[in-house]
């Protein structure tokens, strides 16, 4: 499996667990800095690999009067303060090829959303950059078709590649999430992270919003990092109630170390790697 590098970290099959974390979309800088402070605190309490995850832009929200962020520019100017002033990894998700050359300036890694993991202009532009790419597998693709995608980066020379299981449409408004997935994605030679709060969407289970049933996130999470995955995607609140995207599914910050500790001790269990 290839390794991946954040910071002084090595990401893979013999590495400390990854976290991916933060909150679904920037809704306001003291927000979005109050949720990096904790996990910045969480970090250096666990001592494990994390990466501030935000949306400067969701521009695939259900409906036209959503919530989408502040933008390219101003996102990403708070995302370098983050980055600067809690020396955090940073993460967040590119939806054009346009995006890419201001987005790298700033991020140690790009996301690329899972309804456009097939966009293959996109995903050879942020191969080129060379930066770690976390490719989200499409809620319609099975999970040894990722390998094509995979491919689009890989043939640019990057091989800093991590890919992502977030679900898998099942009828209507509604996502599951098969096991079998985490073996097949890792047999492809990457680093598989399980988005753990996606997976419990309810797409466009609202009114004009998704739902969510985030009570199956700690369940969903270690049967995942059991099945061996090298890292978990979690985005998180202050309030969920209160967040301007993806609510129903985000884990509520003041909850997350008493999870990251249990899936800890799975990882461990599995892994051997404390």
């Amino acid at each position: 499996m290839k390794e991946i590098s954040l910071g002084k970290w090595k990401i893979g099959k013999t590495a400390p667990l990854l976290v991916i974390a933060g909150p679904c979309v920037i809704e306001d800088e003291s927000t979005t800095v109050a949720i990096a402070r904790e996990l910045k605190e969480i970090q250096q309490r666990l001592n494990i690999p994390l990466v501030f995850k935000a949306s400067y832009d969701k521009a695939n929200r259900t409906s036209v009067q959503s919530f989408r962020g502040p933008g390219l520019e101003a996102g990403l100017d708070l995302l370098d303060f983050i980055r600067a002033r809690f020396e955090l990894p940073v993460l967040s998700d590119v939806h054009q090829v346009s995006e890419i050359e201001k987005a790298v300036q700033v991020l140690d890694v790009i996301q690329i959303p899972a309804f456009l993991c097939r966009q293959t202009d996109l995903l050879v532009a942020a191969g080129r950059t060379g930066r770690p790419v976390n490719v989200k597998k499409g809620q319609f693709l099975a999970p040894w078709d990722m390998r094509f995608v995979i491919e689009k980066i890989a043939q640019t020379g990057n091989d800093q590649i991590l890919v992502t299981e977030r679900g898998t449409t099942f009828g209507y408004n509604n996502l599951v999430v098969d096991m079998r997935s985490f073996p097949i994605l890792t047999g492809l030679g990457y680093p598989v992270v399980f988005d753990a709060t996606h997976s419990v969407q309810l797409p466009g289970g609202g009114e004009g919003a998704s739902g969510g049933e985030r009570d199956f996130v700690p369940f969903l999470a270690r049967a995942a990092v059991a099945a061996g995955v090298q890292g978990v995607f979690l985005e998180v609140h202050l309030d969920p109630e209160k967040a301007l995207c993806d609510g129903a599914n985000s884990w509520p910050l003041d909850q997350l170390e008493t999870l990251l500790r249990s899936l800890l001790v799975v990882h461990q269990a599995v892994s051997g790697v404390k």
